[in-house]
């Protein structure tokens, strides 16, 4: 049987490597599935092409530019995801595993490309925060700045999820404006490919701006700058091994670790065996022990419960145990395939036995294990394990050695103090989760294991329903963690890509920095004059553009009336006595939102035109009370734009309210949806 030899994506090319081939077998029968090689690749030249090529061009491009790409990138991927899946069976993932691998990895690119068009600006540069005055007049100031680095981002991927983990990497880094170099774990590579390709066949992808390593990377890292990034997810082993690279502490490359860790489950104090908790937390254990075969970064562990629930705890785990089906994960009738791969398998025997010198093995036989399924004999299977430890507090490896496949460890705690401490224990770890239903309970976790932890599931009756569990990594959240978990952070909507972005302060004028920013500021250049700012089209305004609006006297009658018509009889507007004893108030005064009120009927222009809502407003503050008799008047600017589809885009509008003193009354952000 003849196999497919898979090509590198160097420099817009597919490239087959010039010898060296490498099988990749199938996890079900042990045969191959392709063959791959990356000998004579010019990696120098890759990372070059990236950052001459990709680089610019991604650069070129907005951050809605570039969302609007993954968001395509996510559709191809969507529309051809049955191509995937019969590929995915060869890695021992069922249909089941495969959806979290494939569309969930094509749901990480259209939720990040939402949010980039929700929370990026439609702009090259991304704001970092308010701006700060330094001088006294306000001439000079200083303001945080995101831009690309202009380097390249090596993604070393793991093989457990070849599609999610090449996109929950490439989303980020793409959106940031940097190009790409993707490795993929040689075992699933094949997957992995195929899913790459079809990106690239989409079209969408801009020169450069991604690449393939389907083999070894070679003299690749001898070739890194400062300027260039490198995202792993694997082993704390290998991950020491690269970061510890020569070129990596010369250059102060980045170096973005999501590392496997022994992550903790804890049912809490509060259960019961008759508590909807109860039954969750075995579920969820079960769930996360077969999930792929538990070759998960986030699988449970470490299971913690109250001590007088260990054996209930420890009967309701085996009797779900029992049910669970080992075989061909392209049988319907199967619930856990195989592990990736023999030497796989072995690896996971060896740390079973050495997690058996402090625990007992409960259920399951590391070595035997009946198979579905024809043909199965050669494939990388094993059995789900369960081991208790009676005494966490002095066991050692339990703490410290992963089983990376359906492996758990049950232990007992004593209050919920001792739990957090045996949860720290990991020494750092990706997630835990706590099944309780009190929050008390939850905030002494929060407090005692958030530092050990990048995620906390808090899981309970009131939640189960939609929660996606203990092992799901969302795009909008964080997914890393201290210490043995790597000290990294990937994903968490725009957090994750300001991982791939230099932040830098700028400091000149106001009308400098709104020049580099794209957006108005206090003490910059406005653009006054006719036509009114809401008579302009989206692509017609200008950012600075501003009016200035006639006064308004605001009377005791005005005062009265807005009571009346409201509802709102608060005393500083009603009784004079009890204002003046308010050490805020010279006596009754304007309320707010009668200011807010009287400010849009200074500002607005009634009749139809661009302007088709007002949207919200932003960072509101009454600054100075307004007593009957005073004058207001209003300055309103155009601060930017952001474009959100062909038809409309919102606008952010400066409004500041003054009184006759030219004393600040009010500030806010006003938003508009405004016409194309």
């Amino acid at each position: 049987m003849t196999v497919p030899i898979l090509k590198n994506f160097v420099a817009d090319k597919w490239v087959e490597g010039d010898g060296g081939l490498r099988d990749m077998v199938s996890a079900v029968n042990g045969k191959p599935v392709a063959q791959t090689s990356s000998q004579g690749i010019d990696f120098k030249a890759m990372l070059d092409h990236a950052r001459t090529v990709g680089g610019p061009a991604l650069r070129k491009l907005t951050f809605h530019d570039r969302a609007y790409i993954l968001k395509d990138l996510a559709k191809a991927i969507m529309a051809r995801k049955e191509e995937l899946y019969d590929l995915n069976f060869a890695t021992g993932a069922t249909r089941k595993d495969g959806w979290i691998d494939i569309e969930g990895g094509a749901g990480t690119l259209f939720a990040m490309s939402s949010q980039g068009r929700r929370h990026l600006p439609d702009d090259q540069v991304l704001v970092d925060g308010p701006s700060d005055q330094i001088s006294r007049e306000g001439t000079f100031m200083g303001q945080h700045i995101y831009t690309p680095m202009q380097g390249a981002a090596v993604h070393i991927n793991a093989f457990n999820f070849p599609v999610w983990g090449m996109l929950e990497k490439l989303a980020p880094t793409f959106l940031a404006g940097m190009p790409s170099i993707v490795k993929p774990a040689t075992a699933t590579a094949y997957l992995a490919e195929a899913a790459f390709r079809i990106m690239i066949e989409s079209g969408r992808l801009p020169e450069g701006s991604v690449q393939l390593i389907v083999g070894s990377t070679g003299d690749l890292f001898d070739h890194l700058t400062g300027q260039d990034i490198v995202s792993f997810t694997g082993s704390a082993y290998t991950a020491s091994k690269l970061k510890n690279h020569p070129r990596i502490i010369s250059e102060s490359a980045r170096f973005v670790a999501e590392q496997d860790s022994l992550n903790a489950s804890v049912l809490g104090p509060d259960a019961s065996p008759d508590s909807p908790e109860f039954d969750l937390f075995v579920k969820e254990v079960v769930r996360e022990m077969t999930v792929k075969a538990g070759q998960k970064c986030t699988a449970i562990r470490r299971a913690f419960v109250p001590e007088n629930l260990l054996g209930a705890i420890e009967d309701a785990i085996k009797a779900r145990l029992a049910k669970i089906t080992v075989g061909d994960p392209a049988n319907d009738d199967v619930r856990m395939g195989a592990l990736v791969s023999a030497s796989q398998r072995e690896d996971v025997r060896e740390k079973i036995s050495i997690l058996a010198s402090e625990a007992k093995i409960v259920f399951g036989d590391p070595n035997e294990v009946n198979v579905m399924g024809d043909g199965t004999e050669h494939g990388a299977f094993i059995s789900p394990v369960l081991l208790r430890c009676d005494n966490p507090g002095s066991a050692v490896k339990v703490h410290e050695v992963e089983a990376f496949g359906p492996v758990s460890t049950l232990m007992p705690y004593k209050d919920a103090d001792d739990a957090v401490r045996l949860c720290n224990k990991g020494e750092g770890s990706l997630v835990m989760s706590l099944f309780t239903h009190d929050p008390t309970v939850a905030r002494q976790f929060a407090l005692g294991a958030a530092a050990y932890h990048g995620r906390i599931a808090i899981i309970n009756r009131d939640s189960a329903k939609e929660s996606t569990g203990h092992g799901s990594p969302l795009p909008v959240l964080v997914h890393g963690g201290p210490g043995r978990a790597g000290g990294g952070e990937e994903l968490g909507g725009v957090r994750g890509v300001k991982h791939y972005m230099q932040r830098t302060a700028i400091q000149g004028s106001p009308a400098i920095i709104a020049g580099v920013t794209n957006q108005w500021m206090k003490g910059a250049d406005v653009k006054a004059g006719a036509p009114h700012p809401f008579r302009l089209k989206f692509g017609e305004l200008e950012i600075g553009k501003t009016i200035k609006t006639a006064e308004r006297t605001i009377s005791l009658e005005d005062i009265e009336h807005f009571a009346e018509f409201t509802g709102d009889t608060f005393y500083a507007h009603m009784d004079d006595a009890a204002a003046k004893a308010n050490p805020f108030f010279p006596g009754r005064v304007a309320h707010g939102y009668l200011l807010l009120s009287f400010a849009a009927g200074l500002f607005v222009d009634p009749a139809p035109a661009p302007v088709l809502a007002n949207y919200g407003l932003d960072e509101l503050r009454f600054l100075t009370p307004v007593p009957a008799g005073d004058t207001i008047k209003v300055r309103l600017t155009a601060k930017s734009k952001k474009k959100r589809n062909d038809e409309y885009g919102e606008v952010r509008w400066d409004v500041l309210v003054t009184n006759q003193d030219d004393e600040a009354v009010a500030s806010y952000d006003l938003l508009t949806m405004n016409a194309i």
